[in-house]
């Protein structure tokens, strides 16, 4: 079964595509060209339903099954920012290495050197069985100096609950054992699987 994928983010194409491998996973941007999608709603389940409605919509192709992800990072310090601003918490043209940098700063101002923090990840779903969602979280600390090359985003700054390690600092097999996407990816399979069903009858 072809699920498309409402990013283009390789962090996060890569991420999916490692736990569907049974899947063919194909980026919509390879299928179509990538346009820009308002994203404002207020939390990461509004935000994942309205990529997954607008690739779907655009792709014209009712066999089509999209796959959106929206996911974050909230911090106890900073009051639960960068939320759903997360992906542009450094500007709207803000690269990851301009996030991870404003959010360590940020609490660094705030005069702490860590900070309980934790991850949100929602899954929406957009086929022509009806929408779906699924989440997944990750708790943990965020601290102020970088540590490790691995990862994408915020993770050579986040140390999950039990560890002493970054995110950055993780093989990957252990990271996607832990991770909010995971999870979330986790809990959407049963979701994946009720459609193949639906689509063999």
């Amino acid at each position: 079964m072809k699920l498309v994928l409402a990013t283009g983010n390789k962090g996060k194409v890569r991420e999916i595509t490692a736990m569907y491998s049974s899947f063919e996973v194909i980026p919509y941007n390879e299928i179509i060209e990538p346009f820009e999608i308002i994203e404002d709603e207020p939390d990461f389940k509004g935000n994942a339903l309205i990529k997954a409605r607008a690739v779907y919509k655009a792709l014209n192709d009712e066999e089509a099954i999209v796959f959106a992800d929206d996911s974050g990072i909230s911090v106890e310090v900073l009051d639960g920012e960068p939320g759903v601003f997360s992906a542009r918490y450094g500007g709207v043209e803000a690269s990851d290495k301009d996030n991870l940098h404003k959010l360590m700063n940020t609490v660094k101002e705030k005069g702490f050197e860590r900070s309980p923090a934790f991850y949100t990840a929602a899954i929406a779903i957009v086929c022509k069985e009806g929408e779906y969602t699924t989440h997944g979280w990750m708790y943990g600390n965020v601290i102020v100096e970088p540590r490790g090359e691995g990862g994408f985003g915020y993770d050579p700054c986040f140390i999950p609950l039990g560890l002493d390690k970054t995110l950055g600092e993780l093989d990957d097999d252990l990271k996607s054992k832990l991770s909010h996407r995971s999870q979330a990816l986790t809990n959407a399979r049963p979701v994946l699987d009720l459609i193949k069903m639906m689509r063999k009858k």
